[in-house]
């Protein structure tokens, strides 16, 4: 078991970059694996969710180098994969298996993708059952998923249940090789960096409001992209200083997609003090620099129609809300229940061990201003939840230890790193007595 061990207060202050987008970089790669000639892949986060997804790649017979900090994809065109020789394992990476299953229900061989012992409790069958009805053989609701080979995908016009960027995306890497066109509609927009990226290597693909068409492509091309840094990552630096009085960084070239900016507008809401410099575009994504400066926060009802656009961030709100004056309404979370962890479920142990007065709601959670105090919590594997954590240590009066942070990695592997240059002081441990 890895801990994380952070003493109290600390600030944070200074300028620095982010690694790249997670949800960007998996796409990034399979994508680059289907087009005609090499993507130049400049920003890739080799974490080890995205390096699960190169690996398994890789078996699907997919040529992938690196040069210098660039990694090169040399993909053969869509119908180039070839069967694998072993399971493919996922590793604890929700997004590789459910993009990856989109992928291989399209193939003419059959392939099984297995995950950690987390993953394998995860819900599949949000992707199983669309790709059932498009004509994909997918046995299995949870990992393993065992894909039998397919003789041929129809489109299907899908209304999304829950908002779900991977559950889409899996859908139109299907449709890529489906015969008709795959219309999907969307509730609220979920992130759409599957439609930009695809769009930009040459895919017929339209969206129109919430509804997105895609048809099947005979070519996509390869071509150089740059990936922003990702604003999940920068999300704990960013709460944390917006939360914390004398605390002002700089993050340079974040990605400020607009289905990513819900942790921007809640803690605005809350009062923040967060500026955005030098807008522009890399590539197919718009991105900023994010300045922040620190003040007491005030608690808010969080509006309902950011929460999809902030799904991922959640764990760190919680603790601002718990910096801030008065009380932080959250509703419409019943998604953080099947995370890697039930998320409002962990975040509320934990914070209740460090003093934090809050109460639990069916979909979401109230959360009152506290005096953060110290001691030992538990992240429950979830790499989210453990960086979450991390970051109370700005406020608390004793050290903070983190059960089970080894999954950092598996986002972040460098947050340890980047915390301790900005002003907190952690430690990684891998025995604590």
């Amino acid at each position: 078991m890895m801990y994380l061990v952070v003493s109290p207060g600390g600030t944070l202050r200074g300028e620095t970059t982010i690694p790249g987008d997670k949800s960007i970089s998996h796409r990034a790669l399979i994508l680059g694996a289907l087009a005609q000639g090499p993507t130049i892949i400049e920003g890739f986060l080799a974490s080890e969710d995205c390096l699960a997804t190169l690996n398994i790649l890789q078996l699907l017979g997919v040529n992938i180098t690196w040069q210098n900090t660039q990694l090169i994809v040399n993909g053969q065109g869509l119908d180039a994969l070839r069967e694998p020789l072993d399971v493919l394992d996922c590793g604890n990476s929700g997004t590789s298996m459910r993009l990856l299953a989109g992928l291989l229900s399209a193939q003419p061989f059959a392939s099984t993708l297995v995950g950690d012992q987390s993953l394998s409790k995860r819900p599949m069958a949000r992707v199983v059952s669309p790709l059932s009805q498009m004509g994909a053989k997918i046995v299995g609701h949870v990992a393993p998923l065992i894909i039998k080979p397919c003789d041929g995908l129809q489109a299907i016009r899908y209304e999304m249940p829950v908002a779900s960027a991977q559950v889409k995306s899996c859908l139109l890497l299907a449709g890529l090789y489906a015969n008709g066109e795959t219309i999907i509609t969307e509730k609220v927009a979920s992130r759409d960096h599957t439609e930009r990226l695809l769009r930009y290597l040459g895919a017929d693909i339209t969206t129109q409001k919430n509804q997105i068409r895609l048809n099947p492509q005979a070519i996509l091309n390869g071509k150089a992209l740059s990936i922003p840094a990702d604003i999940s990552s920068a999300a704990f630096f960013i709460a944390g200083a917006s939360a914390t009085p004398g605390a002002h960084i700089l993050l340079k070239g974040i990605g400020i997609n607009p289905t990513r900016m819900g942790l921007i507008h809640i803690l605005q809401a809350m009062g923040a003090e967060i500026t955005l410099h030098e807008k522009r575009y890399a590539g197919f994504e718009p991105i900023a620099d994010i300045e922040v400066k620190g003040i007491t926060l005030q608690g808010i009802e969080v509006p309902e129609k950011w929460v999809v656009s902030a799904i991922d961030e959640f764990p760190v709100l919680f603790i601002a809300a718990a910096f801030a004056q008065g009380e932080t309404r959250f509703s419409g979370l019943a998604e953080l229940r099947h995370k890697e962890t039930d998320r409002i479920a962990m975040m509320a142990a934990g914070m209740e061990k460090l003093g934090v007065t809050l109460a639990i709601l069916p979909d979401g959670i109230i959360i009152r201003g506290s005096k953060i105090t110290g001691g030992i919590v538990d992240s429950g594997g979830d790499h989210r939840i453990a960086m979450a954590f991390a970051i109370a240590a700005l406020q608390a009066s004793e050290p903070i230890t983190v059960q089970h942070a080894q999954h950092i990695a598996t986002s972040f592997p460098s947050f340890c790193d980047i915390a301790n240059l900005l002003g907190l002081s952690m430690i990684q441990e891998d025995n604590h007595e």
